[in-house]
């Protein structure tokens, strides 16, 4: 046998005694075995064990480095997983260990201990949300932001709808709409407002951007399955007018929601902000649409927001006769 092939030999017979070293110590065969069938963290490890925290890390530690085991961060936590065998070689001795270990008393009584240790982890939630129950919407708003379920929920839309944002301003809803349907329509009369909703829009590649009054909407009749006309009604002089023009873009069955705000007193929206009409009334929303051709016409007044200044708004959604 030449050299080359002596020293391949030496370096493969060296991993196998390596291995057969690592795996020759019966706790760290039940620290595997335990973490092939479930993710562990040390803690949990050491109460199925029964053993202080300093041994059980000190055999982690050469499980890790032999690659037995990986390690996952779970915020605070660290969870040990086995990972697959490198070779066919490791294979075949962790096949032959295991199935002398499974046999083995210590091996059940592990078992036993980790449904016990399995077992608390939903009581820990349990009592953490029992604890944490008063002020969880404020923990919740400050780990994943204000009302990320309702955008959330835009994933249940039909991924087939076509839809416009009319009077999209700087495109906020379009952009939010865009993940999650096949086109989308962003219509405002603003030149301004444009140029900033097409720099927001840029990546999307299913967003068209329309400028145009919405008096005579720059969509073709019934080329859409929903419009929405967000907080835009009170800045036209004929907002019937409007409705109209949305109803004329919507295809049979075509849906249509409005937001805007409930009647207020606050005079100074006309000088500061060009607003029309200063809010809504339920009934001349709903006979606006009426007139308009909608039926199943649905009106909500919206939960303000406890940090809004603003007006109350309402929601109205009505749908386009098939």
């Amino acid at each position: 046998m030449n050299g080359l092939n002596q020293t391949a030999l030496q370096r493969t017979d060296a991993g196998v005694l390596d291995r057969m070293a690592v795996l020759g110590d019966p706790l760290r065969c039940r620290i595997l075995l335990l973490c092939e069938r479930q993710e562990l963290t040390v803690s949990e490890l050491c109460s199925v064990l029964q053993l202080p925290q300093s041994t059980v890390s000190r055999h982690l530690k050469t499980l890790l480095g032999d690659g037995w085991l990986e390690a996952r961060r779970d915020g605070t936590s660290r969870f040990y997983g086995a990972r697959q065998p490198a070779s066919a070689t490791a294979l075949e001795l962790w096949t032959l260990v295991r199935r002398e270990l499974t046999a083995s008393r210590s091996s059940r009584e592990d078992q036993r201990r980790l449904l016990g240790v399995l077992a608390e982890r939903p009581g820990r939630s349990q009592a953490f949300f029992s604890s944490a129950a008063g002020r969880w919407a404020e923990m919740r708003q400050e780990l994943f932001g204000h009302r990320f379920d309702l955008e959330a929920m835009l994933a249940l839309l039909d991924p087939d709808l076509t839809v416009a944002d009319l009077g999209c301003g700087t495109g906020n809803l379009a952009a939010a709409l865009a993940p999650h349907l096949r086109r989308v329509i962003a219509v405002d009369e603003s030149p301004e407002m444009l140029t900033a909703a097409s720099e927001r829009l840029a990546r999307f590649d299913n967003v068209e951007v329309r400028q145009g009054r919405l008096e005579e909407i720059p969509i073709g009749d019934a080329e859409l399955d929903a419009a929405t006309v967000m907080l835009v009604l009170h800045h036209v002089a004929s907002p019937e007018s409007v409705l109209a023009e949305a109803g004329r873009c919507l295809c049979g069955g075509g849906r249509l929601l409005v937001v805007d705000m409930l009647p207020h007193e606050r005079e100074s929206y006309r000088s500061e902000m060009g607003h029309v009409w200063l809010g809504f009334e339920h009934k001349r929303i709903e006979t606006w649409l009426a007139d308009a051709g909608f039926e199943k016409i649905r009106f909500t007044t919206l939960t303000p927001h406890q940090n809004a200044t603003g007006p109350s708004l309402f929601a109205a959604s009505a749908a386009k006769p098939l």
